[in-house]
């Protein structure tokens, strides 16, 4: 049992994320799925601002980075016609350091995630599925099925289920999957094409019929098309090809196909289970929420989970925290979830409802209101903070507290650059530190001196004041990067108090 502390079911992005964080904070793994073999499609394709952040941690952004395509901008189309554009780079150019939609297909990512994984000597154990598990004084018991019919039962201290929408886990841990699925049916097509939309940014067009989205891929001409099908068009939703939805794009925004390089339908639901937690077992990404793929939030959120989850299991492991911090993890999460859900739903419900009065606000109104919005600074900031994540925050769970300036516990920590020291450079350790921007004072210095935690100090400058942050303020960072205390008086005595009451000792 202690060979593989903790076991995980799943091998899509979530999984190979959550193991690949535990491995480099040095809790050895277990990952086993179900498929024989890695998915050769990809539904998911975008891959925003705050997961980009959070890969410095790993390593791993640069080498995303040098895959994929970055989408500058969105366009709006109305009957044919470009009527606005909004650039992400003048919206979020002083928000993060990736202000851009970085378009990097879901097989393509996780090739990078299990090589990453390989290079560290872990290996996904293919064709191999969880049935049930039992816990016991000491762990868990689960059971496993091989491909071949043969059974082994394994030990481990916790199990992860990242199994997707049908889990499991989900299904052992008997925990309910409430929420409902979308009447539209989805279809996705990766093409080869010509015409207008092929400019290189993302291309929304809205219209009487349904959602359609042009995402650009890597390589000149080719897009990817997603769109929703009302039904009573003359076509059965389940059966569709291509070329029963194909007219509308080739009529309103003049898409000349030359090639399908693949074609697919799907239904979509929106559910978030009632418990991301029971005893040792933990559900993250489609296995505890699904949602409209509106935005493209799904991937990132379940590698957001994983990367919350990674920090605490391994500190708990370690024995440098008790039981209730892994609470948290449903207490922050399960919060997000029903939040993007809500917001997701509503979006496609407004971008895809029917009947003459949304046709009017979708065709008419719309395009008069956006243009306008997309002018306006509050607006495209709040716009690029949502779809990035990097508004996500824990404001007022658990383990966050304090206020310093505009910051609060539980906040991403702001990006900013200073005196040409960026302070994002040192979340790239996966460890508790202290940043304070100005001066620190003496007591604080030789309080994280004496219990070995990492003390950041900042040069003062405008941009420091302008994203909220506060002279001489203590501000504790958590291992993913996010505050977990915000002291404005950099008082030493805080953040003793701190990891007194949250019962967490930051260094072995």
């Amino acid at each position: 049992m202690n060979d593989h502390p903790v076991l995980i079911a799943g091998a899509g992005p979530t999984g190979l994320v959550l193991a690949l964080w535990l491995t480099k904070l040095g809790v050895p793994v277990r990952i086993v799925d179900k498929l024989t073999a890695p998915s050769s499609t990809s539904r998911a394709l975008a891959v925003h601002a705050r997961t980009l952040e959070l890969y410095r941690q790993a390593g791993l952004t640069d080498a995303v980075l040098a895959k994929g395509y970055q989408t500058p901008s969105v366009r709006l189309w109305v009957s044919g016609e470009e009527r606005t554009s909004i650039s992400f780079d003048t919206v979020g150019g002083d928000l993060t350091p990736y202000p851009f939609l970085h378009i990097y297909p879901q097989d393509e990512h996780e090739r990078l995630l299990i090589a990453r994984l390989e290079a560290m000597g872990v290996r996904v154990e293919r064709g191999v599925e969880v049935l049930g598990y039992a816990e016991t004084v000491e762990g868990l018991t689960v059971r496993l099925k091989r491909a071949d019919g043969t059974e082994e039962t394994a030990g481990a201290a916790y199990l992860c289920g990242c199994d997707g929408a049908r889990s499991a886990v989900r299904n052992a841990m008997g925990s309910s999957f409430p929420g409902g699925t979308y009447r539209q049916v989805f279809y996705v097509a990766d093409v080869e094409a010509q015409g207008p939309p092929m400019n290189g940014a993302l291309n929304i067009d809205l219209e009487i019929a349904d959602f359609l989205a042009i995402f650009p891929l890597d390589g000149a001409g080719r897009a990817r098309l997603i769109g929703t099908v009302r039904e009573g068009e003359g076509v059965d939703p389940d059966h569709l090809r291509f070329a029963d939805v194909s007219e509308r794009a080739i009529r309103d925004l003049k898409v000349e196909v030359t090639k399908v390089n693949w074609f697919s339908t799907y239904r979509v639901h929106h559910r978030v289970t009632d418990r991301f937690r029971k005893g040792r077992a933990f559900l993250l990404g489609d296995a505890a929420h699904i949602h409209s793929p509106a935005g493209g939030q799904g991937m990132n959120t379940g590698i957001g989970d994983a990367i919350n989850l990674a920090w605490k299991l391994a500190t708990v492991l370690a024995g440098r925290a008790g039981d209730a911090l892994l609470d948290s993890y449903e207490v922050e999460r399960r919060a997000f979830a029903l939040r993007l859900v809500r917001s997701t739903d509503q979006g496609f419900s407004i971008a895809t409802a029917e009947g003459p009065v949304a046709d009017l606000v979708r065709t008419r109104l719309v395009p008069v209101v956006l243009p306008a919005a997309a002018k306006w600074e509050p607006f495209r900031e709040f716009a690029f903070r949502t779809v990035s994540q990097i508004t996500l925050n824990y404001r007022d769970m658990p383990i966050s507290a304090g206020k310093a300036g505009q910051v609060q516990g539980g906040d991403r920590l702001p990006w900013v650059v200073t005196e040409g020291r960026d302070n994002f450079q040192p979340l790239t350790r996966m460890v508790w530190q202290v940043h304070v921007y100005g001066a620190a004072n003496a007591a604080l210095s030789a309080w994280c001196g004496d219990h070995s935690l990492p003390l950041e100090v900042f040069a003062w400058s405008d941009a420091c004041a302008a994203r909220g942050l506060k002279a001489g303020a203590a501000y504790l960072l958590r291992p993913d990067s996010y505050v977990a205390l915000a002291e404005p008086s950099g008082s030493a005595q805080a953040l003793a108090d701190y990891f007194e009451r949250t019962g967490i000792r930051p260094a072995p």
